[in-house]
């Protein structure tokens, strides 16, 4: 049996990603609703309502699937969700650094559901994660 995970309060779930046939023609859609757009790239886009997040994964976009993320302050939170999570043998990911100006690592609960831990890697990225 597992130890549970020392109970910390997280903050908010950062951004809910689906998958999407066509970036832009997703991007368009979710603009005319009055969302705002943080990041597009070809293969993913980021569009935000308030400090609400929807990341738009193309079909080239192959380093998550669905998932939510939360928000965390810095990577030092970060590392030690992962070195937890990993240390109850929890499926998780290594930590990466995205294009975006963040870090992560993804893992999955006891029914197989993906999440994600993000932080900023730099003042854009936390501006962008609502962290300022």
């Amino acid at each position: 049996m597992t130890q549970a995970l020392t109970r910390v309060t997280l903050s908010r779930i950062g951004h809910v990603a689906v998958c999407v046939q066509d970036v832009s023609r997703a991007v368009t859609f979710y603009q005319d609703l009055g969302m705002e757009v943080a990041w597009q790239d070809e293969d993913w886009a980021f569009v935000k309502a308030g400090s609400d997040g929807l990341a738009l994964l193309g079909p080239k976009y192959t380093a998550a699937g669905p998932h939510f993320g939360f928000v965390l302050t810095d990577r030092s939170e970060m590392d030690r969700y992962h070195t937890r999570l990993a240390g109850e043998g929890r499926t998780t990911t290594t930590i990466h650094d995205h294009r975006d100006g963040t870090s992560s690592f993804y893992a999955k609960d006891p029914d197989g559901n993906t999440f994600e831990f993000l932080a900023p890697r730099t003042e854009e990225a936390a501006r962008l994660l609502g962290c300022q």
